[in-house]
């Protein structure tokens, strides 16, 4: 994921303290763990944890998804081709940028719309590039070698597809009331490092621009599709690791407490509270930052180590961040809770 820059203090812009760091046939199948409080929720599709597996393997079998790279480009392009085939609508927002260190990329956002004249509407927010370089601090053996980013990208755009998957096998009957905007932001993990890049120079230092997240504040700054509204978003970033866990960010409290509440309510009645933590925890910089600041009141669903002062875990920008961490229990527990909280608006 995320780029967590360990983070800039962004106490200017929001008043807090920010720390770095399958079957084409329609399905009815509803989601139901068993439990009398899952019995009384909206009937809701099936999330396939399987299907979300495969959608991270294939992305990690491009290659490290780096700006200007070829599995970049062509992960991409799988990408906008698989959401065209849900029958959604989709939009490419091409930009370019320079990065910290001086590099010019060639980039895109990835917009697709589920019921895309629906009022109400709700964003799902991810990223799906890759950090270029592993940082030292956690990865001395390979330091600066590239990384598949199977939880950190690639596990949350996995969820996402997922969602677009089930949602267009449903008939009208079974839709959601609410229209469901997927939007993938790229170059998004290319960021300066205070702690792990201090002997390097941030050229975007001073500029105005954060170093972390040029994607979010591309798309912020040039809304697609243009005045975009929502409800709500929630931005998912390294969701698919064993063990992972969920902690209520700060961020996500300050701005977006109502649907943080009804997703963290919603994960308990499914019996995945062991996933989804009562613990409040401190604020990141992550694309939340800007697709807040551009009037989407968002939250952040990301693993936070529930030991040690660590915000990220050990697998974050390392080449550890592969498929053998990825695990299929954590993968359904995020989405079929976010499946299911959109039924319950």
């Amino acid at each position: 994921m995320n780029f967590r820059s360990f983070r800039l203090p962004l106490a200017a812009l929001t008043g807090l303290l920010f720390l770095t760091g399958c079957p084409d046939k329609k399905s009815a199948e509803t989601a139901d763990s068993g439990t009398p409080a899952a019995s009384a929720l909206p009937r809701a599709p099936v999330f396939n944890a399987d299907s979300a597996y495969a959608f991270t393997a294939k992305q990690v079998a491009f290659g490290p998804r780096v700006p200007n790279s070829k599995a970049h480009v062509a992960t991409g392009n799988w990408l906008v081709a698989k959401l065209k085939g849900y029958g959604l609508k989709v939009m490419e927002q091409p930009f370019e940028a320079m990065t910290f260190d001086g590099t010019n990329i060639r980039a895109r956002n990835i917009i697709a719309q589920y019921q895309p004249t629906a009022a109400r509407r709700v964003a799902i927010f991810g990223h799906w590039d890759t950090r270029p370089f592993a940082d030292d601090e956690k990865d001395p053996k390979k330091k600066n070698a590239p990384m598949d980013g199977a939880s950190d990208g690639a596990s949350a755009v996995a969820v996402a597809l997922e969602m677009a998957r089930v949602l267009s096998q449903q008939p009208d009957s079974l839709a959601p009331n609410v229209g469901v905007d997927f939007i993938f932001f790229d170059a998004e993990d290319w960021g300066h490092d205070d702690t792990t890049q201090a002997d390097l120079k941030n050229q975007l230092d001073g500029s105005g621009t954060d170093s972390w997240c040029l994607g979010s504040q591309y798309w912020a700054k040039n809304l697609l599709p243009a005045n975009y509204k929502a409800e709500y978003g929630v931005l998912l970033d390294m969701v698919g690791a064993k063990g992972g866990t969920f902690t209520r960010e700060g961020l996500s409290r300050s701005n977006a407490r109502g649907p943080l509440d009804k997703i963290w309510n919603t994960a308990t009645r499914l019996g995945y509270s062991d996933f989804f933590l009562y613990k409040d925890t401190d604020s990141i910089t992550d694309d939340h930052v800007y697709t807040n600041q551009a009037g989407i009141p968002t939250l952040d669903i990301y693993d936070h180590p529930t030991y040690g002062t660590s915000f990220f875990p050990a697998y974050h920008h390392a080449t550890t961040d592969n498929m053998s961490i990825i695990d299929r229990k954590t993968l359904k527990a995020v989405g079929q809770t976010m499946v299911q909280s959109l039924y319950v608006e």
